[in-house]
């Protein structure tokens, strides 16, 4: 009986050192390089943002030349009666 006692105080100590191990990675870290990794990612988001809105004025661009470039039948057909009168 005296070894099931041991390995259950073996087993019960496992799941502090996860924790503690978890805590050292953090501080391992330091603010310093957490902060850069938080700007890198800011960055990072920006830039997506900003490719995002270049590619959706690209299109809206394009989509204008092509019905400034369509023919009177061509703009007939696309909105028919729908179109304004003017």
């Amino acid at each position: 009986m005296g070894k099931k006692k041991k390995l259950g105080q073996k087993q019960a100590a496992q799941p502090k050192a996860e924790k503690e191990q978890a805590l050292t990675l953090q501080d391992q870290l330091g603010g310093d390089v957490l902060a850069k990794l938080k700007a890198a990612k800011q960055t990072l988001v920006d830039k997506e943002k900003a490719e995002e809105e270049e590619r959706q004025a690209r299109q809206a661009f394009e989509r204008k030349q092509r019905e400034k470039n369509m023919s009177f039948e061509e703009l007939l057909n696309q909105y028919g009666e729908n179109g304004s009168k003017y």
